[in-house]
């Protein structure tokens, strides 16, 4: 039995303790559990593929314009955050959702840099709050994962 079985079958018995009249065997917990794993990874490989296909597209459509736009960079800053984001789930092998939040953030942030001066103020106010409670959320978070580790 390799390390990672061994971790995986570990983590199933701490986190789904055994009972007598479920009717489920520790093998068929290891077989859920792994497929889920393979599910999860192959899905994280599907949104890596798309991402870089985005770019590409992006890319493209930057070098038939022949002008590369604000709009374009602040695009290109979405795609590096989703790929980080999976670059830092491989890395700590957990789901960090700090990430998401980050990539909320840009995505407002981007609305309001590209539609800003169009925009009336209370919409500016409103897309300007959201990026308040996204930040405060990422850092009770961020707070919240901190004292668990202490």
């Amino acid at each position: 039995m390799n390390r990672a079985h061994q971790a995986g079958a570990a983590a199933v018995d701490r986190a789904v303790p055994l009972k007598e009249d479920d009717g489920a065997g520790r093998g068929e917990r290891l077989f859920a559990l792994g497929l889920f794993h393979f599910i999860e990874r192959l899905l994280l490989v599907v949104i890596v593929a798309m991402t870089l296909l985005a770019v590409a597209f992006e890319i493209v459509a930057i070098y038939r314009l022949g002008t590369i736009l604000l709009a374009d960079i602040l695009l290109m800053f979405l795609y590096l955050e989703v790929i980080g984001m999976v670059a830092v789930y491989y890395a700590k092998r957990n789901s960090v959702f700090v990430y998401p939040i980050f990539i909320a953030i840009t995505a407002v942030g981007r609305l309001v840099v590209l539609q800003g001066k169009e925009m009336a103020p209370e919409n500016i106010l409103i897309e300007a709050a959201a990026i308040l409670l996204l930040s405060l959320s990422a850092l009770v978070i961020i707070w919240a994962i901190g004292k668990q580790a202490a």
